[in-house]
């Protein structure tokens, strides 16, 4: 990047406007100038009733004042404020830091008036630190590039423009600072989960008649703690390898998190559904709520005490397609009711509950599919460890990887294996297909039950309000990927607990962005809007006077065209840029 002076005359005036321009070079091999950012015009006339003067803040006297600026090879007229006369062959281009995304994220926190409730949970310190700047900076450095608090302090924050969003200085994240501001964010959790479900009801309308709940885990590489939350457990990360803690998430349909909870990393699934009913009807009082839920969550006796509730609580979840063979019989006498394209659904009822039977052609074939694969890999395995020379607990050993790895098709098998001190022959280790078993399981592939405590006469109502359950896969994938709330670096508990607070902060506000993307430019996805704004840069415009000083105009580059169309298409307008700053040079920078 340099600058560039464009000069034009009129009515006897010379007029002197800078720009930063970079070179670019184009597809056909051409180079082309862009400009980057546009500084405008510099005083070139004499004539006092020519002159213009701009607003500075003056460092050394703490406040504004106007000056007129004009260039050191033109003498200045007396004017009723402050001239100062720059040295435009030693201007310099400092500090080039990423602007538009924080800008961007400050915006969102100002639209879901964050610091109404954390100005009140998060009082400035004796000393003056501001823990809602800090916070501000831990979320939106979460939302846009996610790393260490280390490496916010030594390198994200000098690179980005958040100081300048929030007047702030490198001072405010010291370690200590972003560590202390952790510790007291975990206090006000339950208060800020009501304080954001009446703001997605006054932005967005939200209601909270159906709920999506579903678990996740997030893993630590780290040694094993002696207690805490973390231990070894299912790993949904496939990091089977490190300690974890679960992770319950309730949101709405549309995305609208409403609150969740972080628990031992050895926590089973059916274990955590009744303690969440009863701290979300806490919270937020009893309603005709409508809970959403894979196969797995519910225990039978959970759902027994939401049927004869008062109320009673309403629930809607996957099930085993093993309780099927109870209910083929009501089943085959039942219609199917096409409800999309290549998907069929049929209901019966049957002990005051509702049954949804699902039929996907695409789920079929993937399924199908899968198990002829694997069913095709463990036939070749067993047929290589009948060529082996093994001795019978050799022979157990490698079964029970295949085992493993051949998951539910190994039960397709009839395997028979030697008995003790029996040799492993052809006639003591052999195998056969059960086909009565491959035709039950060919006959039930791409299928899937539903089980409500709704009364419905239309599936395809029920099998709908199921599918919402997509929603919560996609938060938990952006929690992971966009987010990174894994893998934890922490070590003290609610350290832990904070650094899940702070990435639930900064989904809130990719929530905020998506809903602004559904309604205004529904193509888009909240990370690319981040990624595209990103680009836009801020630079420190130096300008030495000859009276030893410095002027400094710190500015955000214009935006590109697609950067142009995409604020217009989310009816966005840029603020004005920053006030200029004047201060007395240092040594340093004289020389």
């Amino acid at each position: 990047m340099f600058l560039r002076c464009k000069i034009r005359r009129k009515d006897g005036k010379e007029h002197r406007a800078w720009s930063v321009v970079e070179n670019r070079r184009v597809h056909d091999g051409r180079v082309v100038q862009r400009q980057v950012l546009y500084l405008g015009e510099i005083n070139d006339s004499q004539r006092s009733e020519w002159s213009k003067a701009i607003e500075v803040f003056d460092e050394s006297a703490g406040q504004s004042k106007q000056i007129a600026l004009f260039p050191e090879d033109r003498r200045a007229p007396v004017l009723a404020c402050d001239v100062v006369s720059i040295r435009l062959s030693a201007m310099r281009l400092r500090r080039p830091r990423q602007w538009g995304a924080c800008w961007m994220s400050a915006l969102l926190w100002e639209q879901l008036r964050l610091d109404e409730f954390w100005s009140a949970a998060l009082p400035p310190s004796r000393e003056g630190t501001s823990w809602l700047n800090i916070l501000k900076t831990l979320v939106s450095y979460q939302l846009i590039s996610p790393g260490s608090e280390w490496r916010l302090h030594r390198h994200w924050f000098e690179h980005s423009a958040m100081g300048d969003l929030l007047g702030e200085d490198i001072a405010l994240v010291q370690p200590n600072n972003l560590y202390r501001c952790l510790d007291k964010l975990t206090a006000h959790k339950q208060s800020m989960f009501t304080f954001l479900s009446e703001r997605w009801k006054d932005l967005f309308q939200a209601d909270f008649e159906v709920l999506l709940y579903d678990l996740t885990s997030t893993y630590f590489e780290c040694d094993p703690p002696s207690d805490g939350k973390r231990k070894f457990g299912y790993s949904r990360d496939k990091r089977s390898d490190c300690v974890q803690v679960v992770i319950a998430l309730i949101i709405t349909p549309d995305g609208f998190p409403l609150a969740y909870e972080v628990m031992d990393g050895n926590t089973s699934d059916k274990t955590t559904l009744k303690d969440f009913l009863n701290k979300i009807e806490k919270q937020y009082g009893k309603a005709n709520r409508t809970w959403v839920m894979d196969r797995g969550i519910p225990t039978e006796e959970v759902l027994t005490e939401m049927r004869n509730s008062e109320g009673p609580i309403h629930y809607l979840v996957g099930t085993p397609r093993g309780r099927l063979t109870r209910l083929e019989k009501a089943f085959l006498s039942k219609p199917w009711e096409d409800v999309r394209q290549s998907v069929q659904v049929k209901l019966v009822e049957h002990d005051n509950e509702t049954y949804v039977l699902a039929r996907s052609q695409d789920r079929r074939h993937k399924e199908r599919s899968m198990r002829q694969r694997r069913l095709r890999k463990l036939i070749r395995r067993l047929r290589e460890l009948q060529r082996q020379d093994l001795t019978r607990d050799e022979l157990l050993l490698k079964l029970g990887g295949a085992k493993k790895e051949a998951g539910k098709a190994y039960g397709l098998l009839d395997i028979h294996t030697p008995k003790k001190d029996q040799p492993v022959t052809s006639e003591t280790f052999h195998f056969t297909l059960d086909r009565k078993k491959l035709r039950q399981v060919r006959r039930r592939e791409g299928g899937y039950l539903l089980r409500s405590n709704i009364k419905s006469d239309d599936p395809g109502d029920l099998w709908r309000m199921y599918l919402q359950l997509v929603e919560i896969e996609q938060a938990f994938k952006e929690l992971k990927n966009d987010l990174s709330i894994r893998p934890i670096y922490h070590q003290l508990e609610t350290r832990i607990e904070a650094h899940i607070f702070v990435a639930f902060l900064a989904y809130c506000l990719q929530v905020a962005l998506k809903q602004r993307l559904k309604a205004l430019a529904p193509g888009l996805t909240a990370r690319a809007v981040l990624e595209k704004l990103a680009a836009m840069q801020m630079i420190d415009v130096e300008l030495p006077t000859t009276d030893n000083r410095l002027i400094v105009l710190s500015r955000y580059t214009e935006p590109e065209k697609d950067q142009l169309l995409l604020l217009q298409q989310l009816k966005l307008q840029l603020p004005a840029q920053p006030p200029p700053k004047i201060a007395t040079l240092n040594n340093r920078d004289v020389a």
